[in-house]
């Protein structure tokens, strides 16, 4: 059997022959104070919107151990999303298939890897679950979250999904990445259409990702002026980012849009059908939005 520290070197190195970028391990435990704080008063002030499930399970959220029995160490991934090929209308990390079910898929084979070693119990999450997962990539010493809200990798960027494998054994755990390297650097709130980001924080209610993806009836009035060219999503902050001068396409082919999805046009958008709507996103996170929701956002886009 191995030892924790050549366990952890397995882990990782098994995690970037994957197909993840960057592999990190934290010791589990319930957050510090200050992050629960933080994030309740980001609740209280409503800047979560509509988005009442990140109000729910906060125990968990704070605590991650509750959601394995046993739970001793959390694996963090990052997995790339720069695109290949960049089209208009969908926010880049949405041009593929839907990378829920591909980061957990990936993190399930590793979980296999590992058993394949030393018996483990453990749970695999990706954006789906009451996981801080930006503080847990900062734990695992993967980077830090930046004034965009995004999570940052040095030298890298943050076109990036995460991925948490939480396990019951203990691993060699990385340091934690101290501090903001965005310095006095204000680009992404500079560059946000809407004022969602400022230097006081993030409100999820006037960004154009939530307003486009989570929000349900009416736009705001002639927000279509503030949409550039995207109706799903909205990657402004992230193209602002001087960390992203290092960011690099990713040749993952699921998250390589479909060739149909290259060749849509205004008109096509604009003529777009409900059959072709599900041709078009099966198994892609715009699933999430909804036929009558996407349209909505395109006629709203295209009227500017």
């Amino acid at each position: 059997m191995m030892d924790k520290q050549n366990l952890s070197l397995f882990i990782k190195s098994e995690a970037l022959r994957l197909g993840f970028t960057v592999c990190g391990i934290a010791k589990a435990g319930a957050v510090v104070a200050d992050e629960a704080e933080r994030y309740n008063n980001w609740i209280e002030r409503g800047n979560n919107g509509t988005m009442q499930y990140l109000e729910r399970n906060c125990d968990k959220r704070f605590d991650p151990t509750l959601l394995v029995e046993g739970c001793r160490s959390i694996i963090v991934v990052a997995m790339n999303y720069t695109p290949l090929q960049k089209i208009d209308g969908i926010a880049d990390y949405a041009q593929g298939k839907d990378y829920h079910y591909i980061v957990k898929g990936l993190l399930q084979e590793l979980m296999k890897e590992i058993n394949g070693i030393t018996p483990t119990n453990g749970r695999a999450f990706c954006d789906s679950t009451p996981v801080l997962e930006r503080y847990w990539a900062t734990q695992a010493g993967l980077g830090w979250t930046g004034h965009n809200h995004q999570f940052i990798i040095p030298g890298k960027g943050s076109n990036f999904f995460l991925g948490e494998l939480l396990v019951d054994i203990e691993l060699e755990y990385d340091t934690p990445f101290t501090g903001n390297h965005c310095g006095n650097c204000t680009k992404c709130i500079e560059a946000c259409p809407t004022k969602a980001l400022t230097k006081e924080g993030f409100n999820a209610r006037q960004c154009l990702s939530y307003l486009t993806i989570e929000h349900r009836g009416e736009l705001p009035e002639n927000i279509g002026r503030s949409m550039q060219d995207c109706f799903y999503g909205c990657d402004c902050c992230q193209a602002a980012c001087p960390h992203n001068r290092f960011a690099t396409p990713n040749t993952t082919p699921q998250l390589q849009p479909d060739k149909e999805l290259t060749m849509m046009t205004k008109d096509r958008w604009l003529a777009l059908t409900k059959p072709e709507y599900k041709a078009l996103f099966k198994h892609s996170a715009v699933e999430r939005c909804g036929y009558e929701q996407l349209m909505r956002n395109i006629n709203e886009l295209y009227k500017k």
